[in-house]
């Protein structure tokens, strides 16, 4: 039997107040003035409403049980202010940045009923008044037409049940053209900067009257394909997988899939080319970073500088003297193809000496004369490598000048083959993060002339992007690589090193020898683990071991469930911050953050200001940065974070790029290194039961590991020596003679 949908009413208005907006799913509640009189709340999916504005919306009536009677609007419809008072109200409510109630009050005595039309269309009036300069003038026009951009493209979307976070992604990215582009190609919302899966995309084409075969759906989808490969690692997919896969997705003849490839090939969007036995497709811009790289790093292992004339034995004793050291022969080894070689790999394990033998290197270069830069791919590890060696580091973006290009929605960098690194040498550490793309970028900037060391540990997991690069470098066999395997004295009693290098061999530690420095916790049920996850960080170790809560890093190998990084976060935000009297604290979406927060930045972001207490500004906050909330300020609707004294000011709409961060996955671990670790190894998905995960999380921790969890689990992880296979065609093309 049918069930009868209630005939839905109609309540017309004036916003009188907002009194909830979840920006995640567009969900607000809001106190309308009826023009009949009477008042009533309203409640639906109606984003970026503010006082002021004109509503008609259709629904029914419903009582909450704590908060009465509501109106649940299915849709809506809203038109901006008219008149004086009505202008004055919505302006006055801060909608509009660097608008109050005493800017609102001028604007409106100035230009009254045309208020909104000067704001949009007239900055040069607006700065007439007192107190507004025409550089802030400029800026209140931006901000309200960004305002009434970004509002147009959340009804846009909400109307197709799409998240109102899609459309400050899509106005970010597109500017005023945004709602124009989307309406014209729904497939841009799948792209990689608005992060809109390709279902929610598609549904919104075909209600708009794209047909099921139409070329641009089956290109989109292939594209789609790519990209989505892309993120899981691979550089291109074999043709016929990649047929099979686009197929099955929209339901098409894999014929049809055919012929949007060759659409694709004719523009240049992708490359079809024969790699080891298979037909691989690569994106375009994929297939240009693995030829490059490949073609660049064949010709700088194969150059070589035999009249070097300084002695790297000298340089040895000379350090082996200071330092009281003594270095080993493949240390030695190192430092004479330094010398000699202008392309260079180190790699190795935990406390096999990469960092004596880099800095050894590098004093090495500098009696050569050597100008030599240092750089690792996120913050973490370029202040660690600065730490360890006692020079500048920064992080590869910042050292190349990345930056964001609206025009071709994609990254670009400042140093580039027309606009070189002014170094003679280049130092690069925690490699097996650097995925294709950021290599090509890397090697375009080097001088042709600029030497190339290559330092991380192969066996820890590989790039978060396209591409195995470090492993394939090593596995071509191509590049003069040292493996250092000596595992030194000064390291032999840590049972953190010990047990890394036993589970990177496969074997299975003895968890129950606890002592120097790692120790094995039982609890196979994970709320027992995730209470004591919370207990050590809060409790234990800080009052037992003098340990503070800020220097505790607990990694698990998955999001999800009781023990993954969002639930833990949430208990470890109410236990090392909870809310106080006097500590500002915002709520997006399902998350609350608070002034103490621990945040990571989830994505990069090239137009965030920083500045430093010595007045030094900067842009650009990128994936893997942590930092602490320093300040939320409602008013404004900003907040400020610390990345170690760079203080970024973000919106309340920004929160999107950030995630707590007292727990993290052991991917978004890599490049760094803790005092203490806390790992649980409780209900991991099957897909993440590698050794690898297990190895790089073990080796984040320096001074303690506390492992919680399933010992079967942590035995299969070690024992699970297998790689998720990547299609990469790195290695075949720097071996080939071709």
């Amino acid at each position: 039997m049918m069930t009868q949908q209630p005939e839905l009413e109609k309540i017309e208005g004036q916003v009188a107040a907002v009194i909830y907006f979840n920006d995640d799913n567009g969900y607000t509640v809001l106190r309308l003035d009826v023009d009949d009189g009477s008042q009533a709340v309203v409640v639906g999916c109606i984003p970026m409403a503010a006082p002021g504005e004109s509503l008609t919306a259709w629904g029914t009536w419903t009582r909450h049980a704590a908060h009465g009677e509501q109106f649940k609007a299915e849709h809506a419809e809203r038109t901006m202010p008219t008149g004086a008072s009505a202008i004055f109200s919505y302006l006055s409510s801060r909608v509009i940045k660097g608008v109050g109630p005493a800017t609102a009050a001028a604007i409106v005595g100035k230009f009254g009923d045309d208020a909104l039309n000067v704001l949009r269309d007239r900055p040069d009036l607006l700065a007439a008044l007192p107190g507004i300069s025409k550089k802030k003038a400029e800026d209140i026009s931006a901000a309200f037409r960004r305002q009434t951009g970004m509002r147009a493209l959340m009804e846009f979307l909400a109307g197709a049940g799409l998240a109102p976070v899609l459309a400050l992604r899509l106005y970010r990215y597109h500017g005023e053209d945004a709602l124009d582009m989307v309406r014209e190609n729904p497939y841009i919302l799948c792209s990689e900067q608005v992060g809109a899966s390709f279902a929610e995309a598609d549904a919104l084409a075909l209600a708009n009257g794209v047909e099921v075969d139409d070329p641009q759906r089956v290109a989109a989808a292939i594209l789609f394909e790519l990209r989505h490969n892309g993120n899981n690692g691979h550089c291109f997919l074999p043709v016929d997988k990649l047929t099979a896969a686009t197929a099955k997705l929209i339901e098409v003849e894999p014929e049809q899939v055919g012929e949007g490839l060759d659409i694709l090939l004719d523009a240049g969007d992708v490359v079809t080319e024969p790699v080891g036995n298979v037909n691989a497709c690569y994106l375009s811009s994929l297939y240009a970073a693995e030829t490059y790289v490949a073609q660049r790093l064949r010709d700088m292992a194969q150059h070589t500088y035999e009249d070097t004339w300084v002695s790297a034995e000298r340089v040895i004793e000379k350090l082996e003297a200071e330092q009281g050291i003594r270095f080993a022969p493949l240390q030695r080894r190192t430092l004479d193809a330094a010398r000699k070689r202008q392309l260079l790999v180190i790699t190795g394990g935990p406390g096999t000496g990469k960092t004596t033998t880099v800095r050894a290197v590098l004093a090495l270069f500098d009696a050569m004369g050597l100008d030599t830069m240092l750089a690792a791919p996120t913050g973490q590890a370029a202040k660690r490598l600065a730490s360890v060696t006692g020079r500048d580091a920064s992080t590869i973006h910042r050292l190349l000048e990345a930056n964001f290009s609206p025009e071709t929605d994609s990254t670009v960098f400042g140093k580039d083959a027309g606009n070189p690194l002014k170094c003679d040498a280049l130092v690069l550490d925690e490699c097996s993060m650097i995925d294709i793309s950021l290599m090509q970028a890397v090697l375009a900037a080097a001088g042709p002339g600029c030497r190339l060391v290559l330092v991380g540990d192969a066996d820890q997991l590989p790039s978060v992007g396209p591409g195995c690069v470090f492993r394939d470098i090593i596995r071509s066999g191509v590049v003069e690589t040292v493996r250092l395997t000596e595992i030194f004295r000064q390291n032999v009693e840590s049972r953190i090193v010990i047990n890394a290098h036993q589970i990177n061999r496969g074997e299975v530690p003895d968890l129950r020898l606890n002592k120097d420095g790692f120790y094995f916790m039982r609890r196979r049920d994970p709320e027992r683990a995730a209470e004591l996850v919370v207990s050590l960080c809060q409790e234990r170790l800080p009052k037992n071991m003098g340990i503070p809560s800020g220097q505790i890093q607990v990694l698990t190998p998955t999001r999800k469930g009781t023990a993954g990084t969002e639930e833990l976060n949430r208990r470890l935000q109410q236990a090392l911050n909870p809310p106080s009297t006097g500590k500002q604290e915002f709520t997006y979406g399902s998350r609350v953050f608070r002034e103490g927060d621990r945040v990571m930045q989830i994505r990069n972001d090239y137009d965030i200001v920083w500045k430093t207490e010595d007045r030094i500004n900067g842009y650009g906050v990128f994936n893997g940065d942590i930092g602490y909330i320093s300040r939320i300020d409602p008013a404004s609707q900003s907040l400020v974070i610390d990345y170690d004294g760079r203080m970024a000011e973000y919106a309340f709409e920004q929160a999107s790029e950030l995630d707590h961060a007292w727990a993290m996955t052991v991917h978004k671990s890599q490049g760094s290194e803790y005092r203490a670790v806390v790992m649980t190894t409780v209900s991991v998905p099957a897909p993440l039961m590698y050794r690898s995960i297990l190895y790089t999380g073990v080796t984040r921790a320096v001074e303690l590991l506390i492992v919680i969890g399933d010992d079967g689990v942590f035995c299969a992880m070690t024992e699970n020596g297998r790689r998720n296979k990547r299609y990469s065609g790195l290695r075949i093309r720097m071996a080939s003679d071709g």
